[in-house]
């Protein structure tokens, strides 16, 4: 992408959060004529009830709290929206981008409400509405060609039904969770089981339907390759907002088998973990192997590794024999199955259970706080001795952390090819979760002590993860790397700050495309791509 420079010292450099004095004393009014620009455009009394909703609703607060997939962000302090929209079409998403631009309405769009500080849902210091797609949410598909169609509101366990309901020769790499908004998780990159063989969802997605700044309908061809780029792992709330997604199906064997293999003795688990530091992003790409540290229900710290072997259980067993013998894997903890059924599995339902759950939208129960890092090198022995030990920590009862294993696809594909940076010479990603009841959240002083702890998990494994930067993954945000807070001049150097933890080398040509397609940063949050302020910052 080429801009002149005459074009470049034009660009409008815009911060995010405006002062709040000036904020909330216009919101009354312009919110006011937002609706009534809203309700003139629609232009049918039925549709609007079904669009529009403010706090003056009785569905208000319960469309609101339906998809806060982290309820300490439900507490009364949290910011509330002053409307929440609901799109039943597409033009319905055009109308509410074109009346906020008119009206200097800020807008936050949610598909699921999964994002770990539940930016699709918050805005600090300035009054907002939210776009919830959740009617947005239709999906086609083409076994024959081997694609389809999925509309942003959609969840991945919606898809997976479909999908299974379908053929049984099919699959799409894409959350483990079923629960998850294809919107927000195809945005940032989104990985499941399948990332080894196949990569991400966003380096399997082959067209898009977007609404721009503008409030038009672009798709692939109209928007243009950096366009394209930008939204298949920059996040996608920096740039329009994505109405749907054209999928690559992929291929999958009519038998895989998973297993689940649990070690409660500390001395042998870390010496497993250790070797599986060496062999889990070096197998064959058709065998994830994850591992997790964790609580049982005994309340004692153990091991868990699960993984899937796209083929049959024999094959499987002679391959581990090979490639990873310590970790002693058996029959018996072996179970095939079809490829759909696997997403049932991993989703932790019972056997027996019908496809169908995996439609079903489910709110968590438990609040939460996430760290995430990348590890290039095995880490010490050392190390996951004293992770084990953080975990027998009072406030780590439900805590996690959690072990994804790189390589195969995701070594081959090269780093440009998407904005999600994360690619050869990562080993795994290793996430740091504390969990804790959401009747905790009324008594800061309990939860203060949740948040300390990840963070103290977090501090422990600096020398032992990515460096220049410590990298990040972006649909794992985390607001502890920083956040609008300063003046308008320093909104770039802010953004880089953890724009590079989160794109390394692509941050730079997410910020030309961002400039491009918004110069007036009309789609911003805490931590979305900033614009260009002059020629000085390519």
């Amino acid at each position: 992408m080429e801009f002149s420079n005459s074009l470049l010292s034009l660009l409008l450099f815009s911060l995010c959060v405006s002062p709040l004095s000036a904020l909330v004393s216009a919101h009354g009014t312009n919110h006011e004529d937002f609706l009534k620009c809203l309700s003139h455009r629609i232009n049918d009394n039925t549709v609007v009830s079904k669009v529009i909703h403010t706090s003056k609703d009785s569905s208000f607060f319960s469309i609101l709290d339906s998809s806060i997939q982290n309820p300490r962000f439900s507490v009364p302090e949290t910011p509330k929206p002053v409307s929440i929209i609901t799109p039943v079409k597409a033009s319905d998403v055009q109308t509410v981008i074109r009346c906020a631009r008119l009206h200097g309405i800020h807008v936050r769009t949610r598909s699921a409400g999964h994002g770990w500080e539940g930016q699709s849902y918050i805005a600090y210091n300035k009054p907002f509405v939210v776009i919830d797609l959740r009617n947005l949410r239709s999906i086609s598909l083409d076994v024959e060609n081997q694609t389809g169609w999925v509309q942003t509101g959609a969840t991945t366990g919606e898809l997976y039904f479909e999908i299974g309901k379908a053929t049984k020769s099919l699959a799409f790499p894409a959350s483990i969770l079923h629960t998850v908004g294809v919107g927000g998780q195809f945005s940032g990159g989104g990985y499941g089981t399948l990332m080894r063989k196949y990569g991400l969802a966003a380096d399997n997605v082959i067209d898009a339907l977007v609404v721009d700044a503008r409030g038009r309908i672009l798709d692939r061809q109209a928007m243009g390759e950096d366009y394209f780029w930008a939204i298949r792992g920059g996040g996608g709330s920096s740039f329009g907002v994505v109405l749907s997604w054209k999928i690559k199906l992929v291929d999958v064997p009519s038998t895989v088998t998973v297993f689940k293999v649990q070690k409660t003795s500390e001395k042998e688990a870390v010496g497993i973990i250790n070797k599986w530091q060496y062999v889990a992003a070096k197998v064959p790409n058709d065998l994830f192997i994850s591992a997790t540290l964790e609580r049982s229900d005994k309340n004692l710290v153990h091991a868990l590794f699960t993984g899937l072997y796209l083929g049959p259980v024999n094959v499987l067993l002679a391959l581990m024999e090979e490639k990873f013998p310590e970790l002693n894997l058996e029959m018996e903890d072996c179970t095939e199955m079809s490829w759909i059924e696997s997403a049932l599995w991993f989703a932790d339902f019972p056997k027996g259970e019908s496809l169908g759950v995996l439609a079903n939208r489910k709110r968590t129960s438990l609040s939460f706080k996430g760290k995430d890092d990348f590890v290039q090198e095995p880490i010490p022995e050392a190390a996951i001795k004293e992770l084990w030990r953080r975990l027998e920590a009072p406030e780590a009862r439900l805590a996690k952390v959690v072990l994804t294993p790189y390589g195969g696809k995701m070594s081959e594909i090269a780093e440009h090819e998407t904005p999600f940076p994360h690619r050869e010479g990562n080993l795994y990603e290793i996430r740091y979760l504390a969990f804790w009841r959401e009747e905790e959240d009324k008594n800061k002083m309990e939860t203060e002590k949740y948040l300390k702890w990840v963070e103290s998990v977090y501090n422990l494994m600096t020398p032992y993860v990515s460096k220049s930067p410590r990298g990040a993954y972006v649909n794992f945000m985390d607001l502890d790397l920083g956040m609008y807070l300063g003046k308008e001049e320093t909104k770039y150097e802010e953004g880089k700050s953890w724009g590079v933890k989160y794109f390394k080398n692509n941050f730079e040509r997410l910020v030309r495309v961002k400039t491009s397609v918004d110069p007036t940063d009309f789609f911003c949050d805490e931590q979305s791509i900033p614009l260009l302020k002059s020629v000085d910052d390519i």
